[in-house]
């Protein structure tokens, strides 16, 4: 994967003042650099260096390394620190299928939800995501992407259907990343959420919880092999 290196890469420290950084905003800055490659698997989290990153003292790091590992990203290791845990093909067959049927009743639910306030703002959304893909914004491009799936399921209403799909977000996050690695499977991706738009806009439960499931789905191959060559390399 671009940008993947046989050591975690080097942490820059800003140097001007900045304000305390809030627990949230480290348990998202920590996922986002596991999200990119920029925290490798096997190899021990940078303490000092995130600390000095993020302006922060060893406590609130570690509170948020705790987060991350209970969603199953960081491995905790006694007396030792923490490390990012190594993504294996069983994982993600483990995940996707949960995920997708988690998916699948969001969108079905949507459809029975939505106002057209909810389908402007995922239309908008998906017009936004669709630059980025234009652009060849791969990061940016999953920022939107994420916030799409995320405000389907919301739509959705069921806070217990919410609370299961969050609990699960953050591994699904992980290689939801991986899988448009290729530019083919990009393009894939990209032509799926033009039909999952036009199924919402119709309010058309059935066909949005299959296209869901099948988008899906659809990453796993390219998941599974993105791994493969991860762990080879590593």
């Amino acid at each position: 994967m671009e940008g993947m290196t046989a050591q975690n890469a080097e942490v820059p420290v800003e140097t001007q003042a900045r304000k305390p950084v809030l627990h949230e905003e480290i348990v998202e800055r920590l996922r986002d650099l596991i999200f990119t490659g920029k925290l490798l698997p096997d190899i021990r989290v940078p303490e000092k260096d995130l600390c000095q990153r993020f302006n922060i003292s060893r406590t609130p790091l570690r509170e948020a390394l705790k987060v991350l590992a209970s969603e199953g990203l960081i491995t905790l290791l006694p007396n030792r620190g923490a490390r990012v845990t190594r993504l294996t093909p069983s994982d993600a067959e483990e995940l996707f299928p949960v995920m997708g049927a988690l998916e699948a009743l969001s969108g079905e639910l949507a459809c029975a939800q939505a106002t057209d306030a909810d389908v402007a703002e995922i239309k908008a959304l998906h017009y936004q995501m669709a630059l980025h893909h234009a652009r060849g914004e791969r990061e940016e491009y999953f920022g939107v992407n994420q916030a799409i799936h995320l405000k389907i399921m919301n739509i959705a209403g069921n806070p217990t259907l919410a609370g299961v799909y969050n609990s699960l977000a953050g591994r699904i996050r992980r290689v939801r990343y991986l899988a448009n690695v290729s530019q083919t499977r990009w393009d894939q991706a990209m032509v799926e959420h033009e039909d999952i738009l036009v199924a919402l806009e119709m309010r058309d439960g059935g066909w949005l919880a299959d296209l869901l499931k099948s988008h899906l789905m659809n990453k796993l191959a390219a998941v599974k092999l993105v791994i493969e060559q991860v762990n080879d390399v590593d």
